[in-house]
């Protein structure tokens, strides 16, 4: 039996579906600091310049409208005026027979009361908005017996198969991380045999955990600073080519918008907070790269960021024969 569709309210609009919010929070979370900065300095300026513009507009003078902005230096430095006053540092001198004139004095002095304030706010969400790790830019997936683990790399010694390997370091000089979990799990979509509708599916794929064994998830009881961590992810199937059609099992030539997503969480030491982070890779979008990651020098004589290998951060190792397995 087919339904009907949903009903309008009595009020004559219909609650429709989806429905969604943006998160103020995660949006200033996602941006750094100079792009915060940039854009309110941006909006305060452009503020200033309207009220600037508003103001000339409805002063009381004998000039007429094209005198009055015929004076460049005259609005720049009223535009500077209202600028100091929306950050709370001057105050304008409003004409006092001037409802407009009063007005846009009281939005400038209500502007410059609230950026203080939220300029704090950015600053504190940042501060706790921890995102540790930088990620290699894309996906590398070379044989199997490529794996950093010897009893996984003999097994698969005369094998075909393909493995992925997903690289990341923390960044943070004097932030330690511990209890690191990574979880991997395959997102794609297929059409429903029902009624031919796309239907979204995840299947949780296993990783290589600290034996070089498939489990659902790679420990790591703590992370050093700047040391580079490789979740490995076996593909059971040979690749020859992108984008690849079999991982684990799982047919993907009937399948659309393919990703892989890989998530951590972990904990912070001192900050006694619970940090979290992930990385997508489109299977369509060039994510994903033939060859093995160029490997870094471990060297405890040095610092961390003088190991040998950081500037082929996301290079490959060059192919036998001289080419770039990547541009395959």
């Amino acid at each position: 039996m087919r339904r009907g569709r949903g009903r309008v309210g009595s009020s004559g609009r219909g609650r429709a579906h989806p429905r969604f919010r943006t998160s103020v929070r995660w949006w200033i979370a996602g941006r750094t600091v100079h792009a915060l900065l940039l854009m309110t300095l941006a909006a305060l300026a452009a503020l200033s310049v309207v009220i600037a513009t508003a103001w000339t507009l409805t002063e009381h003078s004998p000039r007429s409208m094209a005198q009055r902005f015929s004076n460049g230096e005259r609005l720049f430095d009223l535009s500077l005026a209202v600028l100091r006053a929306s950050v709370g540092t001057d105050s304008l001198n409003p004409e006092p027979d001037s409802t407009a004139h009063q007005l846009l004095a009281t939005v400038a002095s209500v502007t410059g009361s609230l950026v203080p304030a939220v300029l704090l706010g950015i600053v504190l969400i940042k501060m706790f908005a921890l995102r540790p790790f930088v990620w290699r830019q894309r996906a590398s997936i070379s044989h199997a017996w490529t794996a950093d683990f010897p009893g996984y790399s003999r097994r698969h010694a005369d094998s075909e198969n393909a493995i992925i390997a997903v690289r990341f370091y923390n960044r943070f000089d004097n932030l330690s991380v511990v209890d690191l979990r990574a979880r991997v799990h395959l997102r794609y979509l297929e059409r429903s045999p029902h009624d031919g509708s796309l239907v979204i599916y995840k299947q949780w794929l296993k990783v290589l955990d600290a034996q070089g064994e498939p489990a659902d998830e790679r420990y790591w009881l703590a992370v050093e600073r700047g040391a580079p961590f490789t979740v490995w992810i076996p593909v059971d199937a040979p690749v020859a080519e992108l984008p690849f059609r079999r991982i684990q099992g799982k047919d993907l030539s009937g399948s659309y918008g393919v990703k892989l997503l890989v998530r951590l969480t972990a904990r912070t030491v001192g900050l006694g907070t619970e940090v979290a982070d992930e990385r997508w890779f489109d299977l369509e979008a060039g994510d994903f790269e033939l060859g093995r990651f160029v490997s870094l020098q471990p060297d405890l004589d040095k610092d961390v960021w003088r190991w040998e290998g950081w500037t082929d951060f996301d290079a490959l190792e060059p192919h036998p024969n001289g080419e770039n397995p990547g541009q395959t």
